[in-house]
């Protein structure tokens, strides 16, 4: 990933924010066939080894578990808030006609070693986590208990854990911090006019 220095995201906790936002990852591996991404739902868990620990599932019918097995090395990407931004929307435009458009994002690299569990008891507890947290803002949250014991365990069958130990974060946060005060404010307002909150917010805190 080409980083600039303006643009590197090194705040551990805006890391962090970013995966647990934006939680539907892009599991690249370099398998015998070449390249392959899986996007997964994952649920992190910063507290599991040294650098955190992201916990997901696949179907049994897809051959990643098999493809890439205990110890392979992957990476999961995680994209944060993006959007397009018009040159319009800086005030210098209107004064020296020196701006284009670009388009800023948050976004993580997550690089560690794969680890397969083909074990019922993992598998069940990264479901129920992931239906804890996914469930929460529902007026009546959806629980593994809802359904048949014995449905469950047939889909629990299906599918086998994977979880990938993080070795390295890498951040990019491309939010105009090579921009004047006033460019960056007018391109945040115009964002968050037409709906974009998280990634004008952003913008606004990392000319902070």
């Amino acid at each position: 990933m080409y980083l600039p220095p303006h643009f590197a995201e090194a705040r551990v906790p805006e890391l962090h924010r970013i995966i647990r936002d934006h939680p539907f990852g892009m599991l690249v591996s370099h398998g015998p066939t070449g390249l392959d991404a899986e996007h997964l739902p994952f649920e992190f868990d910063p507290g599991r080894g040294p650098q955190g620990a992201l916990l997901a599932h696949v179907a049994r019918a897809n051959d990643l578990w098999r493809r890439c097995p205990t110890g392979t090395k992957v990476m999961v990407v995680f994209r944060g808030a993006d959007g397009y931004v018009s040159p319009s929307w800086y005030p210098s435009k209107h004064e020296s006609h020196r701006q284009v458009p670009t388009w800023n994002y948050q976004v993580v690299h997550a690089h560690g070693t794969l680890v397969v569990h083909d074990d019922e008891r993992f598998v069940r507890g990264v479901v129920a986590r992931l239906t804890r947290r996914h469930e929460a803002e529902e007026p009546v949250p959806w629980k593994m208990g809802d359904a048949a014991p014995g449905y469950i365990d047939e889909m629990l069958r299906k599918i086998v854990g994977i979880e990938v130990v993080v070795e390295s974060l890498v951040g990019k946060s491309k939010l105009g911090q090579n921009k004047e005060a006033r460019d960056r404010e007018g391109a945040a307002q115009a964002l968050e006019s037409r709906g974009a909150v998280e990634l004008g917010r952003a913008m606004r805190e990392a000319g902070a």
